[in-house]
C-alpha cells in the first residue's frame, strides 16, 4: 500500500514537473513583451507593482506570478525590477502567510540571464517546494539588470538588497496572496551576499517588516576573501568578468573607468565585454571558451589587494553592520568556489558581533548542491525562527 502511494505521488510530481515544462515552452513565446517597459515610465514606490501576469505552470498547489515592480538603485534612483511571486493554493491563516525572498545565485549579469525568463523558473528556486508545503509565500527577484533591461547589479549589496526587499513588498501589494508582514530571507551564494546585506539593512530600509531571520548557503560574505580565492581559476575569471562592468557603472562618480579596468591585462580588458553578456546555466560552453585561455592572465594583480577594487569588495561585503536576528548559514566542505575557510570567518565575524548563528558544515557537499542538501535543516531553522522560538546558537 505505502508503495503505491508513493508511486502515485512520483507519478504526479512528474507529471506535475512535465506540465510546468510544457506550460512554459508556450510562455516563453510571449515572454519578451512583458519585459518591455515605456521609455517613460513614471517613478513608484518601492515594491509598487508595475505589471503581473500569471504563470501557468506554477507548482502543485500553488499560484505564481512573473511581476514587475519599483524598487532603488545604488544612488536611491527608482528602478523597474523583475522578479517571481508563487503563494500556495487555499485561504490564507488569521494573521497572513509569513513571506521567504529568495536571493538566487549567479545567472550572469545580462538582461536576458534573468531566472524568471528560464521555461520553469521555479527549477532555480532551491527549496521552494518544501516552503511553500509549509505554507510560506515565496518571492524571488530577478536583481536590477536582470530580465529588465539596465545597469547590473551583480554583487553590489546596497541593490541587491533593495531588490530583494521589494520582492517581499512586492507580494504584499499583489491582490491574493494573503502576505504579512512576517519576513524571513534565504539566499545562496551571490544571493547570500544580498539576503545578508537585506538582513543589515532592513530596519532602516524596510521598517514595516518584522525580520525573523536570514538564511544563507555558501554566502558570497567576504568578496575580498572570494576574489582572491578564485581569482586564479576559471571561476574566479567569470566572476570578475561579471562584476567589472557593474561596478564601472556603479562607482562612476568615484572612479574613473581606466583606474577601475587597471587591473586587466589587454587581453582580459578585451574579453570582458563579450563575457559579461553571456549566461552562466545557458551559455557555459560559450563562456568557458572565452575565460580559459585567460586563467592567470586575466589581472595584473590580486584585485582585493590593490585599489580601487580593495575598497569597492569591503563595500560590498557582508558583516559592516551587525545582524540583530538569528542567522542559518550552511557551507559544503567540498565547495571549491566559496571556501569553506572564508565563510567560518564570517560565522567569526557574526558571533563576535553577537549575532545568534545555526552554523551547518557538510561533508563533500559542494557549491552547487549546498543550497539543497542544506533544506530539511533550512526548514527545522524556519519553523523556529517563525514561532519567535529562537534558535540555540553555535557561537
Amino acid at each position: 500500500m505505502i508503495g503505491a502511494v508513493v508511486l502515485a505521488l512520483a507519478v504526479a510530481f512528474g507529471a506535475n514537473a512535465l506540465w510546468r515544462w510544457g506550460a512554459g515552452e508556450q510562455e516563453a513565446a510571449t515572454d519578451a513583451a512583458f519585459y518591455e517597459l515605456p521609455g517613460d515610465l513614471p517613478a513608484g514606490e518601492p515594491g509598487e507593482i508595475i505589471r503581473s501576469a500569471k504563470i501557468e505552470g506554477a507548482p502543485l498547489g500553488s499560484t505564481a506570478w512573473r511581476v514587475i515592480y519599483h524598487s532603488r538603485d545604488l544612488a536611491g534612483a527608482d528602478v523597474p525590477v523583475s522578479g517571481v511571486i508563487v503563494v500556495p493554493d487555499g485561504p490564507a491563516p488569521e494573521g497572513g502567510r509569513s513571506i521567504v525572498a529568495w536571493a538566487h545565485p549567479t545567472t550572469g549579469a545580462a538582461a536576458a540571464c534573468a531566472p524568471s525568463l528560464a521555461v520553469d523558473p521555479f527549477e532555480v528556486m532551491e527549496g521552494v517546494h518544501e516552503l511553500l508545503d509549509a505554507g510560506y509565500v515565496v518571492t524571488a527577484t530577478d536583481y536590477q539588470g536582470l530580465g529588465i533591461e539596465g545597469a547590473s547589479s551583480y554583487l553590489l549589496g546596497i541593490p541587491e538588497s533593495n531588490n530583494v526587499l521589494d520582492s517581499a513588498r512586492a507580494a504584499r501589494a499583489l491582490p491574493g496572496t494573503g502576505a504579512s508582514e512576517r519576513l524571513m530571507l534565504w539566499g545562496h551564494s551571490q544571493g547570500g551576499q544580498a539576503a545578508l546585506f537585506a538582513a543589515e539593512r532592513a530596519a532602516a530600509y524596510a521598517p514595516e517588516f518584522t525580520l525573523e531571520g536570514v538564511a544563507v548557503a555558501a554566502p558570497a560574505a567576504n568578496l575580498n576573501a572570494l576574489m582572491s580565492d578564485d581569482i586564479i581559476d576559471l571561476s574566479g575569471v567569470t566572476i570578475a568578468a561579471l562584476a567589472i562592468p557593474a561596478y564601472e557603472a556603479a562607482y562612476a562618480d568615484q572612479y574613473s573607468k581606466d583606474e577601475i579596468d587597471a587591473i586587466l591585462t589587454p587581453a582580459g580588458a578585451a574579453a570582458t565585454p563579450q563575457m559579461a553578456e553571456l549566461c552562466l546555466l545557458t551559455q557555459t560552453k560559450e563562456l568557458h571558451a572565452i575565460a580559459d585561455p585567460l586563467i592567470g592572465g586575466y589581472v595584473t594583480s590580486d584585485p582585493a589587494t590593490t585599489e580601487p577594487w580593495q575598497t569597492m569588495l569591503q563595500q560590498n561585503s557582508a558583516g559592516n553592520s551587525p545582524i540583530t536576528v538569528p542567522v542559518f548559514v550552511a557551507q559544503g566542505l567540498a565547495d571549491r568556489l566559496v571556501h569553506p575557510d572564508a565563510t567560518k570567518g564570517y560565522v567569526q565575524l557574526l558571533c563576535s558581533q553577537g549575532t545568534d548563528v545555526s552554523f551547518h558544515e557538510l561533508p563533500d557537499v559542494t557549491h552547487g548542491l549546498i543550497a539543497e542538501a542544506a533544506v530539511p535543516e533550512l526548514m527545522l531553522w524556519l519553523a523556529q525562527v517563525d514561532t519567535a522560538h529562537r534558535p540555540a546558537s553555535t557561537c
